[in-house]
């Protein structure tokens, strides 16, 4: 395939085939279905709430979305039942037609503990799986448990449910992007393009960090975004050590600054980092850009079916060599991270795990690859990000915002 991944407009219309809901739903349904069946449990029950949109289709504000209250049963041969927060329950009957509104619950355990486990609730929800489970047929099949708070794990074995891991099967399955998937991950990282080039026209002295995650945040929800998780701006003597958030610190002339946007369109999410200099670059800051670049499209130039995520962290530095005492401390630095749903899934690619248990490159994984060089000043340094998608000729990439030069923005 040659020419630009497709980004179509956002909207449902008659003249381009664009993503197709119904095919998206069903296949990730499909996927989770195969790795319930290809395993020992008799279900799933899921709390991590990437992998409850990946079963039900679903999804409520993130405020409500990580309590630990919102949960679904997938069982071999059944119907997804889903347990969510009062309202949204009734909200899914009307509005989810690919769900039973039989099998549509309001739920609450308890607001991560907010509400005691001696109120019962987690007792309650307990005894009605477990009857679930023996009217399936599945009475004594163990139970795949994604994430789960420890009282409803200890309520469980009381119960006499068997509880194993099954986020190992789950992210298996989401490793593979359908492309519908695809589609959506270009489409989210073309909104960031668009930012970015927002970014470099604003970004000159006197600015502070914290307006430019504003004016990202902005034309994110502006353009459709349904989620901006984070964005790090990141600038002067606060890019080494990388901190990883940002500040109200006034950008300077003659700044290296540094953000990533972190966000979702319809669930899918970006990890998009882009250096810049202020006004002007010092040799010292354009030498840590060029080494970061020259990483990273070494780690790109591996990126194929077949290759294992060994492979590509050893293109890159030792922490040693960049000014970390072991792989732990420079850990997320020179990084791999499979995107989707979630901003980390598989395949995981460090010099930290991926030497000792690397994985296999296949057609249909996206990741994102981060590079990060500090600057022989001290406190500088560039930080690059590319996010891939693998394919049967190579790697194709989806941010397309220019990086492979340092970019002055606003330059004296």
């Amino acid at each position: 395939m040659t020419g630009p991944l497709p980004a179509p407009g956002h909207m449902g219309v008659d003249y381009e085939q664009r993503v197709d809901f119904p095919r998206l739903r069903d296949y990730r349904l499909s996927r989770a279905r195969a790795a319930l069946e290809s395993g020992e449990c008799g279900a799933f029950l899921l709390f991590d709430f990437y992998n409850i949109r990946y079963v039900t289709q679903t999804w409520i504000g993130g405020a409500l979305g990580d309590k630990m209250t919102r949960y679904a049963l997938l069982t071999r041969g059944g119907p997804v039942r889903l347990w969510d927060f009062g309202s949204a329950a009734r909200h899914h009957r009307l509005y989810s037609p690919w769900l039973d509104p039989a099998d549509c619950h309001a739920g609450m355990l308890g607001l991560r503990g907010a509400i005691a486990p001696t109120a019962g609730l987690m007792t309650d929800a307990v005894r009605r799986l477990a009857g679930l489970l023996a009217d399936a047929g599945l009475a004594g099949e163990p139970v795949g448990v994604d994430i789960v708070e420890p009282p409803f794990l200890f309520e469980m074995q009381r119960q006499g449910l068997r509880v194993v891991d099954c986020q190992q099967q789950m992210l298996d399955a989401r490793v593979i992007k359908s492309p519908d998937e695809i589609m959506l991950l270009t489409q989210a990282a073309a909104m960031v393009d668009g930012v970015y080039q927002n970014i470099v026209e604003a970004l000159k002295p006197g600015v502070r960090e914290n307006e430019i995650v504003a004016l990202a945040s902005k034309r994110l929800y502006e353009m459709g975004s349904d989620q901006v998780e984070a964005i790090n701006a990141v600038s002067g003597e606060r890019c080494n050590p990388h901190p990883h958030n940002f500040s109200d610190r006034l950008i300077r002339p003659g700044d290296q600054a540094f953000f990533d946007i972190i966000h979702s369109f319809n669930g899918y999410r970006t990890c998009y980092y882009r250096t810049f200099g202020v006004g002007s670059a010092t040799a010292s800051q354009r030498d840590a850009y060029v080494k970061a670049r020259e990483w990273m499209d070494a780690s790109i130039a591996m990126i194929k079916p077949g290759v294992g995520t060994d492979q590509v962290a050893a293109v890159w530095p030792e922490a040693t060599a960049f000014g970390f005492e072991d792989e732990m401390a420079a850990f997320g630095l020179q990084f791999g991270h499979g995107l989707g749903l979630g901003l980390h899934e598989r395949p995981i690619i460090s010099r930290l795990n991926s030497m000792r248990e690397p994985v296999e490159l296949k057609v249909g994984m996206v990741f994102a690859l981060e590079t990060y060089c500090p600057a022989s000043d001290g406190f500088s340094a560039a930080r690059i990000e590319e996010e891939v998608v693998v394919t049967g000729e190579g790697c194709r990439v989806l941010t397309l915002f220019p990086a492979q030069e340092l970019v002055v923005a606003n330059p004296y």
